[in-house]
């Protein structure tokens, strides 16, 4: 009950107050840790990144039980110097950061000074180390709230960091760890995750004494990657890459993509580094999804590595403990960047799958487009095949390899790149296999297309083009028999006409050739629909309709797309179905989809998408020999033609090797 303000608090208020304290160092390490240290992984996490820093060339892991008894980090890096043991596991103690300034430049992967002594408070930990230039060793070890003093010991140039018996003194956070072969997987996604954002670096991991990963130094980050993800991927994963280091906005991307035919159900298969940071984030994955649109069906997701650097003037990561999260001050230059990096290298490939890639019966990859966890090397066999087309390699590529020089603290920085970029191609030769080692790219940087490595195949010179069961093309390439989906193909070709004529040429939006209709036409829709109608207004004026509502229960159609009319499509029927599709799942921008960037875009691609279809021949319409050629031809000068709007494929190919599989020839 409230009282006066004169009112002074009861004796009973009095008693069950408690003062202010200030806390004990160990209850304040506690507190900490819960933020950054949430389960072994992260101990994994925060001791490799410092390995890192440190400019290791080979970091060994070991742990037991999934890290839950044991993880240790044995590292060749700078070491750190007795005198530095002490305050290497005081909190907020680092040598990364010296002023506020250098929030806004951070290019280490730790900068916090939290995690050494999180781990220790919930931990027994020991930290070995020498520096290079020291003869010998020196061990400090500590166990919640007591800590000893440096002591000599024996080891070479380097740091071995032990963490036993992870959260032996807060025992309800260690009642919550999952079993130690869900925590060991925890652990070794991060280690991948790192290790292919360093691929000069070797990697070994060893749990409860077996080895489970070996990675060698000095790859190339193709090899890396794959070594990660599956060599068998080799022949399905397409190179992007930008270089733009023009100011400090300016930004270098360089990844690999996959074919759409081994999209996901999940996003798990996406991986996106910032200098050497594994991230998640909203902006690049949203830039992905729009590279793909109409390549892969809805609800499915791309599989892609990306590394970025940047400057760490135009990014913050100051934004969470953990990291993960970051934040970009031209989220629009990042977008767009991403975007275009990965469509272009989409446009430059022949996307069309073979039928082994679509159908595990014809010795094909199988697995590869289906459901199955990315695996670690050693749970699964090589792979082989060809190589897919790539991209002339960007400069990037061959300075994301190279030995980090001393004076930058062994970090590969947005400078230190941009620096080597701009020297003489000969002082710093590669690291890398001849093989492996990309060709320079001497143009400037933009955002243009790369020229393919291979144009795709034509069929336009096939002498025959055959329609079968009123559904399918067959015809022929130099690489075997073409098989299309003639519903697929023309409701591409339909989409892309559409989408041509409600962009102007310098890319502003226009509305489409509209006809009135002479009476209107009355549509029944459930109310709901109709108060979504004034929605949809900007919309529907774009694509050339005009509707009112004409009762509580239904609209009027005054003005409908001059396209459709001339594809036959009924204004009552195309109405119902936008209407009811409106009402039971929404529209970007409506509430229910994307939020942020181009919402209005991605709605306007999504009813383009349903004219399109409404638009197309159908599956059983018989076409004519002209209509047959036609339909080739206009394959050939269509973008994206090899999948439909909504992301299924027009056209598999069966290529002579397959064939011959087919017959015993092989």
């Amino acid at each position: 009950m409230p009282t006066d303000a004169g009112t002074p608090l009861s004796d009973a208020s009095l008693a069950g107050r408690r003062s202010i304290r200030k806390l004990a160092p160990l209850l304040v390490n506690q507190i900490a840790a819960g933020e950054v240290i949430e389960r072994p992984a992260s101990v994994v996490k925060e001791l490799v990144e410092n390995s890192i820093d440190a400019g290791s060339t080979r970091i060994g892991i070991d742990l037991e039980r999934g890290g839950i008894e044991l993880i240790r980090i044995a590292d060749d890096g700078c070491g750190i110097p007795p005198e530095e043991l002490p305050l290497a596991l005081a909190p907020h103690a680092t040598s990364k950061i010296r002023e506020a300034d250098d929030l806004d430049r951070i290019a280490t992967k730790g900068f916090r000074g939290e995690a050494l002594a999180s781990i220790a408070s919930i931990a027994r930990m020991s930290i070995l180390s020498r520096p290079h230039d020291a003869d010998e060793a020196f061990i400090i070890e500590a166990s919640g709230d007591e800590q000893g003093e440096p002591r000599p010991a024996s080891r070479p140039p380097g740091t071995t960091i032990e963490a036993r018996n992870l959260f032996f003194n807060t025992p309800a956070r260690r009642k919550f760890l999952r079993t130690p072969q869900t925590e060991q997987t925890r652990c070794m996604e991060w280690i991948r995750n790192l290790a292919m954002a360093h691929p000069r670096v070797a990697f070994t991991v060893t749990s409860d004494g077996r080895k489970v990963l070996d990675l060698a130094p000095d790859q190339s980050p193709r090899t890396r990657v794959l070594e990660i993800i599956g060599r068998e991927l080799d022949s399905q994963l397409i190179e992007v890459g930008i270089d733009q280091f023009d100011d400090a906005r300016g930004i270098a991307l360089w990844g690999l993509v996959g074919l759409p035919t081994i999209a996901r159900a999940t996003a798990r298969a996406q991986h996106v580094f910032l200098s050497g940071r594994a991230i998640k984030d909203k902006t690049i994955q949203h830039a992905l999804r729009e590279a793909y649109r109409g390549l892969i069906e809805p609800g499915r997701h791309p599989t892609a590595v990306l590394m970025i650097e940047m400057s760490p003037e135009g990014v913050d990561v100051n934004v969470h403990p953990a990291k993960l999260e970051v934040r970009f001050r031209d989220q629009s230059m990042v977008h767009q960047a991403v975007l275009h990096a990965v469509r272009d290298a989409l446009r430059a490939h022949d996307l069309t799958p073979s039928a082994a890639e679509r159908s595990p019966g014809l010795g094909g990859a199988g697995s590869v487009g289906g459901e199955t966890a990315i695996l670690a090397p050693h749970e699964r066999g090589g792979g082989g095949g060809h190589t897919a087309p790539s991209i002339e390699p960007k400069r990037f590529a061959e300075v994301f390899t190279r030995g980090v020089p001393v004076s930058t603290g062994g970090q590969l920085s947005y400078d230190a790149i941009r620096a080597a970029m701009e020297e003489p191609q000969g002082e710093h030769p590669p690291t890398v296999s001849e093989s492996d080692r990309p060709s320079h790219h001497t143009g400037s940087p933009t955002f243009t297309a790369p020229r393919p490595a291979s144009e795709p195949v034509s069929i336009r010179k096939a002498s025959k083009v055959l329609q079968i069961h009123r559904s399918y093309l067959v015809t022929e390439d130099e690489s075997g028999i073409v098989l299309i989906d003639q519903h697929a193909l023309h409701e591409r070709v339909m989409f892309e006409k559409l989408l041509a004529r409600v962009t102007s040429p310098e890319g502003e939006p226009i509305a489409l050739e509209t006809q009135r209709l002479l009476t209107p036409a009355v549509v029944p829709a459930a109310p709901a629909a109709v108060e979504l109608l004034e929605a949809l207004k900007p919309l529907l004026d774009r694509l050339g309709i005009d509707a009112d509502p004409l009762g509580p229960a239904s609209v009027a159609v005054h003005s409908f797309p001059s396209l459709l009319f001339s594809r036959n499509v009924d204004p009552v029927a195309f109405m119902g179905d936008l209407l009811e599709r409106v009402e039971r799942e929404g529209l970007p921008g409506m509430g229910k989809g994307e939020p942020g960037i181009a919402d209005s875009e991605a709605a306007l691609h999504e009813v383009l998408d349903m004219m399109a279809c409404k638009a197309a021949v159908k599956a059983g319409d018989a076409l004519s020999e002209d209509e047959l050629n036609e339909l080739i031809a206009l394959r050939e000068r269509v973008e994206r033609s090899g999948s439909c709007p909504h992301g299924r494929a027009t056209t598999v190919r069966l290529t002579i090797e397959e064939l011959e599989k087919l017959f015993d020839r092989r």
